[in-house]
């Protein structure tokens, strides 16, 4: 998919590197379409824009970078029901790191299944960007698949809690702590100007 599928182009001002904002850029989404199977979003960061540390509960989520570069950060929590408790108050899991890079469109798609491929994710905007998400099923509270919103910690922070085991070794992890929503998860919705998805929801037009 190219962003002139969204109406989108890198010619538009809100695209221009030097496009910055000061003080707390506000990230912002447009819906392109919503059912009870799938939905479609586009979400635009500003540079320095932050969509924090979240989860995808039950879900698969297929991610495009359309425009810009962004800073992606993504875990899998590690198959441990076992939260571990710190003396400073708070529960810590162990999570495996999938991703800590930066990506610059044009680059692949990004998959997320419920438990593998970095469910757990953050991005933060080094260009002002867009990013399209289709999540499947999408978010719903009342069947179990609310947003959780987590920081993480060096594995050495709490490395006492719970060794690694063999098969673990060799790989990078860390440990998340479920938190309230943050500020920077706030964001503005805004009206979708691009090609509208038909009713059936498989393409556009």
């Amino acid at each position: 998919m190219q962003p002139e599928d969204v109406g989108l182009s890198s010619k538009l001002q809100y695209f221009n590197p030097n496009n910055s904002t000061v003080n707390h850029p506000r990230v912002s989404y447009t819906t392109i379409y919503q059912s009870t199977n799938f939905s479609l979003y586009i979400f635009f960061l500003p540079a320095g824009g932050v969509i924090p540390l979240h989860n995808h509960p039950g879900m698969t989520v297929f991610s495009k970078l359309l425009l810009g570069e962004v800073h992606i950060k993504s875990y899998d929590l590690v198959d441990c029901q076992q939260a571990s408790s710190s003396k400073r108050e708070y529960a810590v899991r162990l999570a495996r790191l999938v991703a800590d890079k930066v990506y610059e469109a044009p680059c692949d798609t990004s998959v997320l299944y419920p438990t593998t491929g970095g469910n757990i994710h953050q991005f933060k905007a080094v260009t002002p960007c867009a990013i399209l998400d289709v999540l499947g099923p999408p978010y719903s509270r009342e069947d179990g698949r609310d947003c959780s919103y987590y920081r993480d910690f060096p594995y050495q922070d709490f490395s006492s809690k719970r060794s690694l085991k063999k098969e673990e070794e060799g790989r990078e992890y860390g440990w998340l702590e479920e938190v309230e929503m943050p500020e920077e998860s706030q964001m503005d919705g805004i009206e979708y100007l691009g090609p509208q998805v038909v009713e059936n929801g498989t393409c556009f037009c």
